[in-house]
């Protein structure tokens, strides 16, 4: 799945805006639904689709109602069945709004997979009110066993007698090898003498 890295200079995020993916590209059109459409189905949004019937909350169309036309999901833009104006040449033009401008009053369900969506989330909405609705549980306090009494000769006892716990010593290595290895050192040091001073006649001869 593709992911978004977070940024905060502008250029970067209209960069990723416009070349973002589908699947992602499609969140970008949720809008707010109607009062009663939120109680019907259990969602706050809802992405705009061709054949809902939207209001314009924003803008110099606020308050204009009609059906949307189409989507264009390459400029984030929506068309409204209604709302256009018209071009110098005296042809009439659709007026792009983004969706975030918009509320949607009644939904076009011909398609049934968002019917599917629509039904899942009505069903976790109901299943989260009924755990809100659910008395906290009684917490059963367990009862307190009585503590068995130590001895008196055990609590009497000093903390002097304890003895400290020592760690092992690690055993010395005989003198002997030890010895040994000293010597063989010393030969190889003579012999690398006695080789360099050998090549450094057969150079001069040489």
């Amino acid at each position: 799945m593709q992911t978004i890295a977070k940024t905060s200079k502008p250029s970067k995020q209209r960069k990723m805006l416009f070349q973002v993916a589908d699947h992602i590209r499609y969140k970008h059109f949720a809008a707010t639904l109607a009062s009663e459409l939120r109680k019907s189905y259990g969602t706050r949004s809802l992405p705009v689709r061709s054949g809902d019937t939207v209001r314009v909350l924003r803008g110099d169309h606020k308050g204009f109602e009609g059906k949307v036309a189409s989507v264009d999901r390459k400029k984030f833009k929506i068309y409204v069945e209604g709302l256009t104006r018209e071009k110098v040449d005296g042809s009439t033009v659709f007026v792009p709004i983004h969706p975030s401008k918009v509320m949607i009053t009644k939904l076009n369900l011909d398609d049934k997979w968002r019917k599917k969506i629509l039904e899942r989330r009505k069903k976790a909405k109901e299943v989260a009110e009924k755990i809100v609705e659910k008395p906290p549980e009684e917490v059963k306090v367990a009862e307190e066993k009585p503590v068995k009494e130590k001895p008196s000769a055990v609590i009497e006892a000093p903390m002097a007698e304890k003895k400290p716990i020592r760690k092992k010593r690690a055993a010395k290595k005989p003198e002997g090898k030890s010895e040994e290895k000293r010597e063989k050192k010393a030969l190889e040091k003579k012999k690398k003498a006695v080789r360099r001073h050998r090549k450094a006649e057969e150079s001069e001869l040489g």
